[in-house]
């Protein structure tokens, strides 16, 4: 099993998101349905309701910085 993710761990958290989900793209994403991803992700071992939006816009901004590179 991959290390346990923290809402703090917002790459790793992308780049498992990416894994996961290869065909979504993060400007489509609501928070509701980033943040439902990521608690049901196996290693994600943080407490859901530490969650705000800073920490998911966070998460949108690695993923959408990693899926469209300059």
């Amino acid at each position: 099993m991959s290390e346990p993710l923290y809402w703090d761990s917002s790459y790793a958290i992308a780049l498992r998101l990416m894994e996961e989900h290869p065909d979504a793209k993060p400007e489509d994403m609501s928070y509701q349905q980033l943040f439902a991803w990521v608690v049901a992700l196996p290693e994600f071992a943080d407490d859901p309701e530490l969650v705000n939006d800073d920490l998911l816009q966070a998460i949108l901004q690695e993923w959408y910085e990693e899926a469209m590179p300059l």
